[in-house]
C-alpha cells in the first residue's frame, strides 16, 4: 500500500516548515545538549539528538518505537515484549527524548531492546539516524507527529504506523485548518491506531484514510505496573508502622501549597498521618523541601536515605513511583489541581490504590472518563480535596472500593494489545536481515 503523492499545496507548507527546522538545528542542538547533560546525561550520548548513535545496529529486523517521554515509552512496553515473544529475531529501538525516559527505560526495557535519544526533526539528522538504524517498521506514539520524520522515514519505504493515537478537538481543529498537509503527512501511515473511536472518526474525516485507521484501546491501561523492591517496600512499612498515609503523586508548582494546607488540617483528627509528596521534577525538591518546613510541618526526605517517620515525607528520588502507589491506599494524582494537563493513572490503578484527580485532566482526558465511567475515580478542586481526603481515610472501605473498582477497569481496557502486536508484525519481513 503506497503512501499519496501531496498536493503542491502541501509540499510547499512542509518545504517551508522543513526549511525552518533545519535552519534551527544548531541552536536547538546546543540548548537540548546542555539540557540533558544538566541533567546527567553524557555529552556522547546527548550527541544522539543529532542522529549519532552509540549503539551498533543489531542483526535481523528491527522495529523502531518513538515516545516522547516517560509515560508514553512505559505504556508501549507490554507490546514490544508481545511482539519479541512473537518473533524472537526481531529487535527493538525505543527513542524518547528526555532524560527521565532515557534512566527509566535503561532497567525497564525487555530484554535485548535498545534506547536511543530520539533525533531531531532535520533532514540531515534524520537521514543520518536512518541510514545507521535502518527499521524495517517506525512507530510513533501517541501525538509525535514530527513532520520530517514521517516524509524521510515513508520516503525511504519503511512501513510508518501511528500508535495509540491522541489528539484533542482542539488539535484536531487546528490540522482541520491545514487539511490538505494533514492528508499529506497522515496519509503516509500504513496504519493509525486510535484510542477512541471519536479520534478514529475525526482522523477518517480529516485525511480520508478511513481504510488505515481502527481504534485499538489505550495502551497506557495496559501497561503493568511500575515495579518496586520487595525488601525495600516491606521497610519503608516497617517504618510507616500503623499511621495511616496518603500519597500526592507527580505535583507541580502551585499544587504543593494546596497539598500542604489540606495535609495539615486532616491532622486535626488524624495526629499520625502521613503525607507521601513526590514531586513531578525531582530536581525541585529543595524548593519544595522549604515549603514543607514552612508550613509547619515535619520532614524526612527519600534521598536522604530517611524513612516516613515524619508528618511529610519527600520522596524525591526518580523511579520509585512503584513503592508510594504501594505504600499509599489513597492518591491525589498531580498536575491536575493547576492548568497542567493531569498524568497517567493507569499505574495506580493497576495496583488498587482509590485515586483522586483534579479538574484539570486534558492531556489525559480519555483516561479519566474511563476511570469515572467505572467509578473509579474522584475529582476534586483545592476546595474539596481535605473533605474527600475525610471521607476515605474515616471510611476505609470506600477507599478499598474505589482502589477495586480502577484495577477492574484497568484490566479491561488492555484486551486490545494482541491485535495491534499481530498488525504491527504483519508489516515487518518475513525472513531474518541477513
Amino acid at each position: 500500500m503506497t503512501s499519496p503523492a501531496p498536493s503542491s499545496r502541501a509540499t510547499l507548507v512542509l518545504s517551508a516548515y522543513a526549511a525552518l527546522a533545519n535552519l534551527s538545528v544548531p541552536l536547538l542542538a546546543r540548548r537540548i545538549t546542555a539540557r540533558l547533560t544538566d541533567q546527567g546525561i553524557s555529552p556522547k550520548r546527548a550527541a544522539e539528538r543529532m542522529g549519532r548513535a552509540t549503539l551498533p545496529r543489531p542483526a535481523g529486523p528491527l522495529a523502531w518505537f518513538h515516545a516522547a517521554s516517560v509515560g508514553e515509552s512505559l505504556s508501549i512496553l507490554p507490546l514490544l515484549t508481545m511482539m519479541q515473544a512473537a518473533r524472537p529475531d526481531l529487535r527493538i529501538l525505543l527513542t524518547s527524548g528526555t532524560a527521565s525516559s532515557a534512566q527509566i527505560m535503561a532497567d525497564r526495557l525487555p530484554p535485548g531492546a535498545l534506547h536511543q535519544f530520539a533525533p531531531l526533526d532535520s533532514r540531515v539528522v534524520l537521514d543520518r539516524f536512518l541510514s545507521h538504524w535502518k527499521p524495517d517498521l517506525a512507530v510513533l506514539v501517541e501525538s509525535e507527529l514530527w513532520p520530517q520524520m514521517i516524509c524521510r522515514t515513508d520516503g525511504k519505504g519503511i512501513p510508518l504506523v501511528l500508535l495509540n493515537a491522541r489528539l484533542s478537538r482542539g488539535s484536531l481543529r487546528n490540522w482541520a485548518r491545514f487539511g490538505r498537509t494533514a492528508q499529506a503527512l497522515f496519509g503516509r501511515f500504513r496504519l493509525i491506531v486510535t484510542q477512541t473511536d471519536e479520534t478514529a472518526e475525526a482522523l477518517g474525516e480529516l485525511t480520508n484514510q478511513q481504510g488505515r485507521i481502527r481504534t485499538g484501546g489505550n495502551m497506557k491501561a495496559a501497561a503493568p505496573p511500575p515495579p518496586a523492591d520487595a525488601k525495600v517496600l516491606e521497610d519503608l512499612r516497617q517504618s510507616l508502622g500503623a499511621a495511616p498515609c496518603w500519597l500526592a503523586a507527580s505535583t507541580h508548582p502551585g499544587e504543593e501549597a494546596l497539598i500542604l494546607q489540606a495535609h495539615k488540617r486532616l491532622m486535626a483528627n488524624w495526629p499520625e498521618l502521613r503525607l507521601i509528596l513526590v514531586p513531578r521534577h525531582p530536581e525541585r525538591a529543595d524548593k519544595v523541601a522549604g515549603m514543607i518546613v514552612d508550613a509547619g510541618l515535619g520532614l524526612t526526605r527519600r534521598s536522604l536515605g530517611q524513612g516516613p517517620t515524619a508528618q511529610v515525607y519527600l520522596a524525591d528520588t526518580l523511579g520509585e513511583m512503584g513503592l508510594w502507589l504501594r505504600l499509599a491506599p489513597i492518591t491525589f494524582m498531580g498536575g491536575s489541581l493547576t492548568p497542567n494537563g493531569g498524568h497517567n493513572p493507569w499505574e495506580g490503578a493497576a495496583l488498587g490504590t482509590a485515586l483522586l484527580t483534579g479538574p484539570y485532566v486534558e492531556n489525559a482526558a480519555t483516561d479519566y472518563a474511563s476511570l469515572s465511567a467505572a467509578e473509579a475515580v474522584i475529582t476534586v478542586t483545592d476546595e474539596t480535596l481535605g473533605a474527600t481526603l475525610h471521607d476515605l481515610l474515616q471510611h476505609p472501605d470506600r477507599a478499598r472500593t474505589l482502589g477495586q473498582n480502577a484495577k477492574k477497569a484497568q484490566t479491561a481496557n488492555g484486551t486490545a494489545l494482541g491485535i495491534t502486536a499481530q498488525s504491527l508484525l504483519s508489516l515487518l519481513p518475513a525472513k531474518d536481515r541477513p
